[in-house]
């Protein structure tokens, strides 16, 4: 079965996530852990979250992503901005373990002047703070499209962080389709390329789950602006490769396309009718 989802609003609780991810025809689904521009986080209900567990248990189904807030900026060069990122960081992941083995993914952040190198130091400082031997939760550090002064968009930036984490077998990474176009990896024509290419600077098994969405700019852009899937640069040919490719079995496809819940289970069933894995 292929796992593929959308974000989820989170607003209800878990058990509501789980029946409305059902509704779309999804076996995956994506959650903000608190607001998307940052905040206090709901406080987590132990019996929602066992219905969710018990609802997904029977349907046999895997991994959910939950995603930090954007405004989750690791590397900032203010000091108020790092001490956010990691308090929520810390939260998020203690929070994570009502729902135990899934993932947890964020944006590296953004260094705003201060260089990569710096922006890198300060990332790698806050996951060897937050990170503790007896979390479930893999965090994954999500591909970048290369705006401004985003940390993340290319391979050996990932790989850099990964190799300064005491606990770096607690990270794997999330591949968003639209940041790594924009930051001028051609996964339309050339995905086996791109593939091998991470496998030799990060690895293939870092790669836990992949947001799918097309791109509204070409190639190299450093734009990040979402299309649906099939309505942008990248094409619904390159998607099809995509979730038929060999060395992406099984992992959780995400849509953040720009949709509302009906052009998201469209999107689902569209994607399901062209894998191969499912005929």
């Amino acid at each position: 079965m292929m796992k593929i989802g959308s974000h989820i609003s989170s607003a209800k609780g878990y058990e509501a996530m789980g029946k409305q991810a059902l509704k779309l025809g999804a076996s995956t689904f994506a959650f903000f852990t608190r607001n998307p521009r940052g905040g206090n986080a709901k406080a987590v209900d132990k019996e929602d979250v066992e219905k969710f567990l018990t609802l997904w248990k029977a349907k046999g189904y895997g991994k959910i992503v939950a995603h930090a807030p954007y405004t989750l900026n690791a590397c900032s060069d203010k000091p108020e901005v790092r001490r956010f990122a990691r308090e929520a960081f810390a939260e998020d992941l203690q929070r994570m373990e009502y729902t135990p083995g899934n993932y947890y993914n964020f944006h590296p952040g953004s260094h705003v002047g201060q260089g990569t190198e710096e922006g890198i130091r300060w990332i790698t400082e806050l996951l060897n703070e937050c990170l503790y031997e007896e979390m479930t939760t893999t965090v994954l550090l999500e591909t970048m499209a290369g705006k401004g002064s985003e940390i993340g968009c290319s391979f050996e930036e990932l790989q850099a962080i990964l190799g300064q984490v005491r606990l770096s077998g607690k990270l794997g990474i999330c591949l968003d389709t639209c940041h790594v176009w924009d930051a001028g990896y051609d996964i339309a024509g050339d995905l086996d390329g791109v593939l091998e290419e991470f496998d030799r600077i990060v690895g293939l098994d870092r790669l836990k789950a992949i947001h799918i969405n097309d791109s509204q700019n070409g190639l190299g852009s450093h734009k990040d602006r979402h299309a649906r899937i099939g309505e942008g640069c990248i094409g619904l040919d390159a998607f099809v490769r995509l979730i038929n490719h060999p060395k992406l079995e099984g992992l959780p496809f995400i849509l953040e396309t720009p949709n509302d819940d009906a052009g998201w289970a469209e999107e689902i069933a569209m994607l399901r009718d062209v894998y191969r894995g499912e005929r």
